[in-house]
C-alpha cells in the first residue's frame, strides 16, 4: 500500500476542500439512495458549505495524501484541557475508496495525538459504510442516536423549555449516530 500522510489544509486548497467533501457526502448518499430529493442542508447539498466552513473554522483540517496525490481530508477539534477530542469530517475521494485509505488516516490522527482520552464522532444513521468503518475498523462505539424524539442538544431543533422546537424538528429520514473510542486512561 502506499505511505499515507496527513498535511495542514492550506487557504490555497479551503476551496477545493470545501467541493471534495460535499462531493464526498453526496456520493455517499447516492449509493445509498439513489437519486436525492431530501436528506439535504442548504444550497442542496448533503453536508452544507456552511457546515464545513464552521469545522474548518473550528478546528484543525487536514489533506489526506497517497504519496503525494490528495485522496481525502479531515478536521479535528481538540481539546487540550480535557483531552476529549472530536473528528469532525472524514472523508476519501471515492475513486479512493476501499484501498485502506481512511483506515491508515485514522491511524495517523491517533499517532499525531497520542494524548487524546476519548475520540468522537457522529455519522449520519444511513452511511452504513461509515458506521461499519468506525465500529469494525477503527474500533468506536455507538454511544447514542439523534433523532426527532432524541435531538442533538446543541442544535436548534432542540425542544426549548415549552417543548417546542426551534427551526425545523429533524424528520423522520433524519438521524445520526454519535460513536465513541475510548483511549487511554489518566
Amino acid at each position: 500500500m502506499a505511505s499515507i500522510t496527513l498535511t495542514r489544509l492550506t487557504d490555497d486548497d479551503r476551496e477545493q476542500f470545501i467541493l471534495d467533501n460535499q462531493r464526498a457526502f453526496k456520493y455517499g448518499a447516492m449509493e445509498e439512495f439513489g437519486k436525492r430529493d431530501d436528506h439535504l442542508e442548504e444550497d442542496g447539498e448533503i453536508i452544507s458549505r456552511r457546515t464545513i466552513e464552521n469545522c474548518i473554522d473550528g478546528g484543525t483540517a487536514y489533506r489526506i495524501r497517497e504519496d503525494s496525490r490528495i485522496v481525502g481530508g479531515l478536521v479535528l477539534k481538540i481539546d487540550e484541557k480535557t483531552q476529549r477530542n472530536e473528528l469532525e469530517l472524514l472523508f476519501v475521494n471515492s475513486e479512493a475508496h476501499s484501498k485502506g485509505i481512511g483506515y491508515a488516516a485514522w491511524q495517523e490522527v491517533e499517532r499525531l495525538y497520542p494524548e487524546t482520552l476519548v475520540w468522537e464522532t457522529c455519522t449520519p444513521y444511513f452511511e452504513t459504510r461509515n458506521i461499519h468503518f468506525y465500529v469494525n475498523k477503527c474500533g468506536f462505539h455507538i454511544v447514542e442516536f439523534f433523532n426527532s424524539h432524541h435531538p442533538e442538544p446543541e442544535t436548534p431543533d432542540a425542544p426549548d423549555s415549552d417543548g417546542e422546537h426551534g427551526e425545523e424538528p429533524m424528520d423522520d429520514h433524519g438521524g445520526m449516530f454519535r460513536f465513541e473510542k475510548q483511549m487511554k486512561r489518566r
